[in-house]
């Protein structure tokens, strides 16, 4: 069974900068893509950034050029540094890792300040 926990949540001020971190563990015979989806109240979950198994990023156009996925398959990590926020950036934030299906984290909650 794998598992995803994601960490690096919180409040930040507009502006300012977040890392969220998501831990991927359990029966993981090899890394596929991972990347991070964000709900707030009332919307449709959506795709922040998508990075595939060999490291190609891809990502929202709501986020270029402020956030930046990576990963490290030795640590079956991947991150999402997010700089330059905004109030609108404020939601849960999920992880998933697309291995023979996809997994989910449980989430962790970004509040970006005005």
């Amino acid at each position: 069974q794998v598992q995803l926990v994601e960490s690096g949540g919180g409040l930040v001020q507009a502006g300012g900068s977040l890392r969220l971190s998501c831990a991927a563990s359990g029966s993981i015979a090899s890394l596929g893509a991972m990347g991070w989806y964000r709900q707030t109240p009332g919307k449709q979950r959506e795709l922040v950034a998508h990075i595939t198994g060999g490291g190609n990023p891809t990502y929202a156009d709501s986020v270029k050029g402020r956030f930046t996925i990576s990963r490290d398959n030795a640590k079956n990590t991947v991150y999402l540094q997010m700089n330059i926020t905004k109030p609108e950036d404020t939601a849960v934030y999920y992880c998933y890792l697309n291995v023979e299906r996809t997994y989910w984290g449980k989430g962790t909650l970004v509040t970006v300040s005005s």
